[in-house]
C-alpha cells in the first residue's frame, strides 16, 4: 500500500513508515542528539507525539486528514539514540471522523499510548 498523506513530512523528525495497510501503520523514529532537552539525553516528548501523530495519519491515509483531538499518556522516558516504534490502528469510523489508537515502544518498554481523533475533510484544510 502506498502513502496518500503527509508527502513532505520530515521523516528524520517524525519517523519513517515500516508498514502500511488499510487502517493500520507502523512508523519508526531513531532519536538524535538535537531532540534532547538536557545533558542526560532526555528526548522532548513532542518528538514522540509527532511520531505517534504521523502513524495515526498514515493509518487513515487520506490526503485531507487532519487531527482534531488527542488523548495521550507518556509512560516512560525516551533517550537519545533509542529506536521508537509506533503502531497505529483505526478503531472506529463515524462519517468523517476516524478514531485511531497508537502505542509506541522502545524494545519491549511501552513509552507512549494515545487515542487520536481525526477528520477527513472534503478538501485540503488550507484551501479556502
Amino acid at each position: 500500500m502506498e502513502s496518500n498523506t503527509h508527502p513532505l513530512i520530515d521523516q528524520s523528525l517524525c519517523g519513517e513508515p515500516l508498514t502500511l495497510a488499510d487502517g493500520e501503520a507502523t512508523v519508526v523514529l531513531t532519536t538524535t542528539p538535537n531532540m534532547a532537552v538536557d545533558t542526560h539525553g532526555l528526548v522532548h516528548g513532542g518528538f514522540v507525539f509527532g511520531l505517534a501523530d504521523y502513524a495515526a495519519m498514515l493509518a487513515v491515509n487520506d490526503p485531507n486528514v487532519v487531527l482534531g483531538a488527542a488523548q495521550t499518556r507518556f509512560l516512560a522516558p525516551v533517550g537519545v539514540g533509542e529506536r521508537v516504534v509506533a503502531h497505529a490502528v483505526r478503531e472506529e469510523t463515524e462519517g468523517r471522523k476516524q478514531t485511531v489508537t497508537v502505542a509506541a515502544v522502545v524494545g519491549e518498554r511501552e513509552v507512549f499510548s494515545g487515542t487520536f481523533v481525526t477528520y477527513v475533510l472534503d478538501r485540503h484544510v488550507m484551501d479556502r
